[in-house]
């Protein structure tokens, strides 16, 4: 089994939300669009997953047209399904609509040459709770950098 290969991180995931769970799923893609993703032309920003008819969609990520595909490449910013279990989906869909949580791609990644991507339910972040975690980051980078020059 090969080493999964990161090919895009949503770090703004990361800033605005409070993660919780978070799962693997299959990506349904169309003709040159795996070329485009093994190439790493691919935007994660601002995506987010949706629930329709009982099954998950992969709304608002780019993945740019091949650029030695033909005239017929498809919509960089179109919906692509997302391959979960049942069981998955309805746990994620009840989570949405009782708990008020939201259902972000966290990485985009090719797992023995297919292309994965992990998702999380997730709960935003209020204005104060993103300084809060600046400045925790930085008070922690403040005693790494003070146990470094002790250590000298």
């Amino acid at each position: 089994m090969s080493p999964a290969k990161t090919i895009a991180r949503n770090r703004k995931a990361y800033h605005d939300y409070f993660l919780y769970d978070t799962y693997e799923a299959g990506i349904v893609l169309t003709g040159t669009e795996i070329k485009s993703i093994r190439a790493g032309r691919v935007n994660l920003r601002d995506s987010y997953v949706q629930i329709r008819a009982g099954q998950a969609w992969l709304v608002n990520v780019h993945i740019s047209p091949y650029a030695a595909g033909s005239r017929e490449n498809p919509d960089p910013r179109r919906d692509r399904k997302l391959l979960l279990h049942l069981r998955e989906i309805y746990r994620l869909q009840s989570a949405v609509q009782e708990k008020g949580l939201t259902i972000v791609p966290l990485r985009l990644y090719l797992k023995n040459n297919r292309a994965k991507v992990e998702i999380a339910l997730a709960r935003g972040k209020k204005l104060y709770d993103k300084r809060a975690a600046i400045e925790k980051k930085e008070a922690q980078r403040d005693i790494e950098r003070e146990i470094k020059a002790r250590q000298r």
